[in-house]
C-alpha cells in the first residue's frame, strides 16, 4: 500500500481489491458491484465507485481509461499493457514486457516532463473474429 496515503483499510475496501484481485477480466465498477454484493449485501454501488477511485488513487489498484467509454479496474498494479477487443471492449493483459526505455525516446523532443506510459493494444478478441468471419461467410453467401 501507499504509506504516502495513510489509507484506513476499512472491510468494504479490503473486500473490494480481494474481489478485484481474484479476477483477471479486468471488470468495470458493475460487475465489481455484483461480486462485492455476495459477500456485503447492503453496500451500494455509490461505495464501490468511491472506494475504486480511493483505491485507485493510492495505488493498490489500476483504473485502465481504455479508448472505450467504460473504467475497468485491474488488482495487478504491476507495470504492464492491455489488449481491448474493438468490437466487445473486452480487456486483457498483453503478455510482452513493458519497454522500460520508452521514454527516453522523448528525452530533449519535447518540453513535456515524462513520469510514464500506457500502451493499450486493438485488436479482435477470439469471440469477436469467429463472429466477424461469420458474418463475412454469411454476407458472401448472399
Amino acid at each position: 500500500m501507499n504509506t504516502e496515503s495513510h489509507l484506513r483499510m476499512t472491510r468494504q475496501r479490503q473486500v473490494i481489491l480481494e474481489e478485484l484481485r481474484r479476477t483477471c477480466s479486468h471488470p468495470g465498477a458493475d460487475e465489481i458491484y455484483a461480486r462485492v454484493r455476495r459477500r456485503l449485501p447492503r453496500i451500494s454501488l455509490g461505495t464501490i465507485y468511491r472506494n475504486l477511485e480511493v483505491l485507485s488513487a493510492t495505488g493498490e489498484i489500476q483504473k485502465i481509461e481504455t479508448g472505450g467509454s467504460l473504467k475497468r479496474f485491474d488488482g495487478n498494479i504491476s507495470p504492464h499493457y492491455h489488449i481491448r477487443c474493438l468490437r466487445c471492449h473486452k480487456v486483457v493483459d498483453a503478455p510482452v514486457e513493458v519497454l522500460p526505455d520508452i521514454e527516453r525516446l522523448l528525452d530533449g523532443k519535447t518540453d513535456f516532463t515524462i513520469t510514464g506510459h500506457r500502451i493499450e493494444f486493438l485488436g479482435l478478441c477470439p469471440k469477436c473474429q469467429a463472429k466477424a468471419e461469420a458474418e463475412s461467410r454469411y454476407l458472401t453467401e448472399m
